[in-house]
């Protein structure tokens, strides 16, 4: 792990339509949070798709110390792909609406928070994923929530409320397909609602698709969702919040290195939640250690108690919903008895 030193180069990458909040208050406090006599800085703006990693890739040739990336989960993506297998390492100010990266890290949201873990500067060497030889560093996949990666670029409008607006409307008339998948010489078909990849946690608003993932064990999380009917769906969002999906009797798990998927038809993947049209065979594999990272050594790893309650209150509430489902579907057969009984 390296300690701060004096003089480290530091390089801002900043897009300004990211998120919903103002970038420029963080440039204003740089002075007021980063120690002069330990930092030197630059700020860059992006103007265009694909410039942050223009500019990273531009701070990595030039032996900047630290790129730090100023946006949400498309600016990250874009900086990090740039800098893997170089001596540059990657920070984040998360600005976005997912902040995928930014949360399993458990760099704080808030930016002073965020430039205090900046300041203290320590750095790991952390692994990254490649499905069809594109970079990414939460998750990729492919099925419904590659199928809703595309609906939600294609809105006008971003952010949590946006995704979820996709996700129902998107659930109601999605079909499962059929996957075969090759880990390590050993294949299996599935007929699935997804099949995700972590390299991380999660896909971002701490949804934990890969609950048990890491980005220092080498390697990837696989999460297979079989198909399920809607009253399960609840329960399954539930869990995925509450870091338990991989308990779900619809959800299978799996650990490797890499992996090969053969489905019937070509269609859409996703890459940290970018869309992009792919093949009928995909292949996922995990590069260990090729990035580095500075991490938040101070984060609290423990899962917040509030979770624990939230589910036990869901489960009460299901319970009684279910108690409540029985005794009129009772009343409907009674009902449906004496009716029967007065026709005859």
């Amino acid at each position: 792990m390296d300690k701060t030193t004096k003089n480290k180069r530091l390089r801002f990458i900043a897009n300004p339509i990211s998120g919903t909040r103002d970038k420029q208050p963080i440039i204003d406090s740089l002075p007021s949070m980063l120690d002069s006599e330990r930092f030197e800085w630059e700020v860059t703006w992006t103007d265009h798709r694909g410039h942050a990693a223009e500019l990273a890739s531009e701070a990595a040739a030039t032996g900047v110390d630290v790129c730090v990336a100023i946006g949400g989960d498309g600016t990250v993506n874009e900086v990090a792909r740039s800098l893997c297998h170089t001596q540059t390492a990657l920070a984040i100010i998360p600005m976005g609406s997912g902040n995928g990266l930014a949360r399993h890290l458990q760099i704080p949201m808030n930016p002073d928070g965020a430039l205090r873990v900046l300041a203290r500067c320590d750095v790991k060497e952390l692994d990254y994923g490649l499905i069809n030889d594109t970079p990414f560093f939460c998750t990729c996949g492919m099925g419904f929530d590659a199928f809703i990666s595309e609906k939600f670029a294609g809105s006008g409008k971003r952010g949590i409320q946006t995704y979820i607006d996709n996700v129902f409307r998107g659930g109601l008339s999605y079909e499962p397909e059929t996957y075969e998948v090759d880990i390590d010489g050993q294949t299996e078909h599935y007929q699935a609602f997804l099949i995700a990849c972590g390299n991380a946690s999660q896909y971002g608003n701490n949804f934990y698709i890969a609950p048990q993932a890491s980005m220092s064990d080498g390697l990837l999380d696989v999460t297979i969702i079989e198909p399920l009917k809607p009253i399960d769906a609840p329960q399954l969002v539930m869990q995925a919040i509450n870091k338990t999906l991989d308990t779900n009797s619809h959800v299978r798990s799996l650990k490797c290195q890499s992996l090969h998927v053969h489905r019937e038809q070509p269609g859409v993947i996703h890459y940290d939640g970018e869309p992009a049209e792919a093949g009928t065979d995909i292949d996922i594999r995990l590069i260990p250690k090729g990035l580095r990272v500075v991490v938040n050594e101070e984060a609290d790893k423990t899962t917040a108690p509030l979770l624990k309650d939230i589910q036990d209150i869901y489960d009460q509430i299901t319970g009684d919903i279910k108690a409540q489902q029985r005794k009129l579907l009772a009343i409907n057969k009674s009902l449906l008895d004496k009716i029967l009984q007065r026709n005859r």
